[in-house]
């Protein structure tokens, strides 16, 4: 097309080079010549001006109908008549006149009544408008439902329309959890410890009313999951979910996880199921190993309770053999005082010299208590 436009543009300069040819000769031929002078005459500036213009507007002209007409002929052909004046003004608004041209013949021939206008305005709004149209056109043969209107605001909500289409007609099977994503497996826990893998085939269909603001297939996975957890946790037994696997289905299934979503889930069937860890057993010897281990440190603390008191009580006791020490270390200071106040004679001090004498001899025949302190020097 730009070179089409670069041929009529050089034509147009073409034309107005000759129309100033020919000026210049009209009025530079001898007046002499007879025919020179009527023609000088008859082409006059306007006149030649005149010729000028109606040639440009004819190749403009010329150049529209050879740029459009192969568009116009095909949908001509097709039964999708589209005039000149619609190409035109497509081509104004920088609408792509073969696009709407052919997707305007598709829903011709699959008997689908969508006008051209609609065409553009998806266009416009920046819609992938031959995806629409063969959206249209799987729904009406798979007889769906959907109007142009509904599946151009799914196209432009970024939901690929075609493909809702598709899974509207064939249902699809996703896996939950999504392997891509993460474990390919959900982890639970039965009451009675045991710790279940469990996999599921979750059969799904789009809901065409629903595309529009529903979640997508993230959402029921998740959802899925959070099942199947849900209803191994509330087993009692581990054993009873292998043997009904089918209990995880019905149960989800009744939650109603498709609310809110762009799909109907159809089924849910459980693949596999695996027997993991004894989560209870192993959180139960956790819980001894951590109570043994309070147990232990409050034993500790008495311990060194105990410790401490033993240290005071030895602190004591030193402090007791002191004042006996003390106390004795007075005895003779008392004799001598006796002594010079008359109150202790000579054969009394004898005396109790000979009862030290035989209670000494008596100490080292016999030995002393562990308790007793030592006799201190005089």
């Amino acid at each position: 097309m730009n070179t089409l436009r670069r041929d009529i543009v050089g034509k147009a300069i073409w034309v107005v080079a000759c129309a100033a040819v020919l000026v210049g000769l009209a009025h530079s031929a001898p007046a002499a010549q007879p025919g020179a002078g009527l023609l000088a005459e008859k082409l006059t500036p306007g006149i030649i001006v005149v010729i000028a213009i109606v040639a440009i507007l004819f190749l403009i002209f010329l150049g529209i109908v050879v740029a459009f007409f192969k568009i116009w002929i095909r949908a001509y052909a097709s039964g999708a008549h589209v005039g000149f004046g619609t190409l035109i003004g497509m081509r104004l608004r920088k609408v792509s006149a073969g696009l709407i041209v052919d997707a305007r013949i598709m829903c011709v021939k699959a008997g689908l009544s969508v006008s051209t206008n609609d065409l553009e305005t998806h266009f416009l709004a920046g819609g992938n408008v031959l995806l629409v149209v063969k959206a249209l056109i799987a729904a009406d043969k798979a007889n769906i439902p959907l109007q142009f209107e509904k599946a151009a605001a799914i196209d432009l909500a970024g939901r690929d329309v075609f493909q809702a289409v598709q899974i509207s007609v064939k249902p699809e099977v996703i896996d939950a959890p999504d392997p891509t994503k993460g474990p390919d497996k959900v982890g639970a826990v039965a009451k009675d410890g045991i710790q279940l893998w469990a996999k599921a085939k979750v059969t799904v269909r789009a809901n065409i009313e629903r595309l529009v603001g529903g979640a997508w297939t993230e959402t029921v996975v998740a959802r899925v999951g959070e099942g199947i957890v849900t209803t191994i946790g509330s087993a009692d037994s581990h054993k009873a979910v292998l043997e009904n696997p089918d209990m995880i289905s019905k149960k989800v299934l009744e939650k109603g996880l498709d609310a809110g979503t762009a799909f109907e889930i159809l089924s849910i069937d459980i693949a596999d199921v695996d027997v993991g860890e004894n989560i209870g057993a192993r959180l139960q010897t956790d819980q001894a190993e951590a109570d043994k281990r309070v147990a232990q440190a409050k034993a500790e603390g008495r311990r060194a309770m105990a410790v401490a008191q033993e240290q005071e009580n030895l602190a004591r006791v030193q402090e007791m053999r002191a004042r006996v020490v003390e106390a004795e270390a007075q005895v003779p200071l008392a004799i001598a005082d006796a002594f010079r106040q008359g109150n202790l004679g000579v054969m009394d001090y004898y005396n109790l010299r000979n009862i030290q004498a035989d209670t000494s001899m008596r100490e080292s025949i016999g030995g002393k208590g562990p308790g007793e302190p030592k006799k201190p020097a005089e």
